[in-house]
């Protein structure tokens, strides 16, 4: 029997939705093994209706297929059932479009989306018959490589992941891939062809080719080369023309019900804004556009060729678009006649909001989706988020006057010098804007109040601000709690247990990687998932590797100490 027999009964016998581990869906790529001289695995870490949602795996996928000498193939984790299921019959995790297990391939690359994912990345590794740590690889293993937003820290993971490719993917995935196989065909010995590979480009790093030192207070210092040739400072890759790398027309159609299932056409790289919390603002700067010309013809022959009815247009804030009603009006007059709608998801409060609501359409979805951060106008000056409550009132009725009856905002809780008035003041402003709604609309809106907790992150202005502790925001979710009841604000705010765990991993040096690999065997999986999430795995090996909590998460980092992601520099 095939293996891929093998796997198709399986699938019908023993796996929930089973669709999502059998490929073949409209756009996907198959190209014979022996056609092509490099075969490259994207790996996501997390579910297939997760992954298949993300349009950097929609857009590398199609580059590095539209090569003739590359082919390039898909996996995604793996449920619990599925995982379960593979081990009890003794077969790998494979590729979905030609079921290849991971360990044949060439290169394996992970996008490391958020650091609550890391434990996926164990989990495919081992099901896919790779060695799950770097030292035990050989040239015939697959070089695993990651990139992504949670890499500006490769140190956590480094002890599973070969090299780190830092910044933009588009022209230096497959510069690092083609380099690989002619390290491949010149040396037989794994370090030395990471070696030369780490040497070769300034946006790579390879965690083993630097040393950490730590402090008296046993904190992880800069690490620095320990081989000749390694550049001390990595620079991110940067792509000057995103107009040159076009999405694909014909992207996959996913065979199961997805997070998002519309055609996604990023319009702009990089933010005008400079808050001190976000991450994606240091990444992707600068601002790089796609002309309206460019957009409206990718999004007409997409939409042709999918048969999607609605067109997403992307970047960390579009309504900052240089060029918003000239793009909406080229869309609307390509897009009206085929009945498909566009949605905004990412829509900055400032004096413009008013005007773009006019340009936005209801036919499809009735809700507004902004994210003021905070509730008070002085405590985004102090963030970095120069709106005012006054544009976002007016944004807000605007929106109410051309059909919107829903507003969804995102707020942030445990910012720095936050008080009980700014906690307060996310629902006070809730309220104002439902009122607003129900004076302009006759009926009360729909208000839903999203609380997240701040995460200082690394190469952000806040790098160096500890987090708020555990019985802070206990504190703060009771009162927003308590603040919500019969307004009828829909309030939700994020697992604190994740919370302070992403900050703790997305703050740590090498010596976490450790942590990492315990809290898996012990059973960590999907821990983003709050149905699979399981703390006490995460708890019990934190204690065994006697990790300094406290000193990672919550105390405040001095100007003058070393970083362990300060090799790394974004300007």
């Amino acid at each position: 029997m095939t293996f891929r027999r093998k796997i198709e009964r399986l699938l019908l016998s023993e796996v929930t939705l089973p669709g999502q581990y059998i490929g073949g869906e409209l756009g996907s790529i198959v190209k014979p093994k022996d056609s092509v001289r490099g075969r490259f695995c994207f790996a996501f870490p997390d579910v297939y209706t997760i992954g298949m949602s993300n349009h950097g795996l929609q857009l590398l996928y199609s580059l590095m297929n539209r090569r003739n000498d590359w082919a390039c193939e898909r996996v995604f984790t793996p449920y619990p059932d599925m995982e379960k299921a593979l081990r009890k019959h003794g077969l790998p995790l494979y590729s979905l479009e030609t079921f290849s297990p991971l360990s044949e391939f060439d290169v394996l690359g992970f996008s490391l989306q958020y650091e609550m994912s890391y434990t996926n990345v164990l989990t495919m590794l081992d099901l896919g018959g790779v060695p799950l740590h770097v030292t035990e690889r050989t040239m015939r293993d697959p070089l695993v490589i990651a990139g992504g937003p949670s890499a500006v820290n490769p140190e956590p993971m480094s002890d599973f992941i070969d090299l780190f490719i830092i910044g933009d993917g588009e022209e230096s995935l497959p510069a690092v891939c083609n380099f690989w196989l002619e390290m491949k065909q010149t040396f037989s010995d794994r370090r030395t062809a990471l070696l030369e590979t780490a040497r070769q480009f300034p946006f790579v790093i390879v965690p083993q080719f630097y040393s950490v030192r730590y402090d008296s207070n046993g904190r992880a210092l800069k690490p620095t080369p320990n081989e000749p040739g390694v550049p001390e400072t990595i620079c991110p890759a940067f792509v000057k023309e995103i107009e040159a790398f076009e999405p694909p027309i014909l992207r996959i159609v996913p065979l199961v019900e997805c997070v998002q299932d519309r055609v996604a056409i990023e319009v702009m790289r990089g933010c005008p804004g400079r808050c001190k919390f976000c991450v994606s603002t240091v990444q992707k700067r600068p601002i790089r556009i796609r002309s309206p010309e460019s957009i409206a013809r990718i999004a007409l022959e997409s939409c042709l060729a999918t048969g999607s009815d609605e067109v997403s247009l992307l970047s960390l804030s579009t309504s900052d678009y240089p060029k918003f009603e000239e793009l909406m009006e080229r869309l609307r007059e390509v897009l009206t006649p085929l009945h498909v709608s566009i949605s905004v998801p990412s829509l900055r409060v400032n004096h413009q909001l008013s005007r773009v609501m006019q340009q936005l359409t209801t036919e499809r979805t009735s809700g507004l989706t902004l994210a003021p951060e905070a509730a008070h106008d002085e405590m985004r000056r102090r963030i970095g988020k120069p709106i005012t409550n006054e544009n976002l009132l007016a944004g807000c009725e605007s929106a109410f006057l051309n059909g919107f009856n829903r507003v969804k905002m995102y707020f942030l809780c445990g910012l720095p010098e936050e008080t009980d008035a700014d906690i307060d003041g996310m629902i006070d402003l809730s309220l104002e804007i439902g009122r607003l709604g129900k004076r302009i609309r006759g009926k009360p809106p729909i208000i839903t109040t999203n609380v997240s907790n701040f995460v200082p992150k690394p190469h952000t202005p806040w790098e160096r601000v500890g987090m708020q502790s555990q019985g802070y925001f206990l504190n703060a979710h009771a009162r927003l709690v308590n603040r919500v009841r019969r307004t009828g604000i829909s309030l939700k705010y994020h697992t604190l247990e994740t919370s302070l765990l992403e900050a703790l991993i997305c703050r740590s040096d090498r010596r976490f990687g450790r942590v990492i690999e315990k809290a898996w065997r012990l059973g960590a999986r999907l821990d983003a998932w709050t149905d699979y999430f399981r703390g006490d795995c995460w708890e019990q090996a934190i204690a065994e590797e006697k990790i300094n909590v406290n000193q990672i998460v919550h105390e405040t980092i001095p100007d003058n100490a070393e970083l362990s992601w300060e090799h790394i520099r974004f300007s």
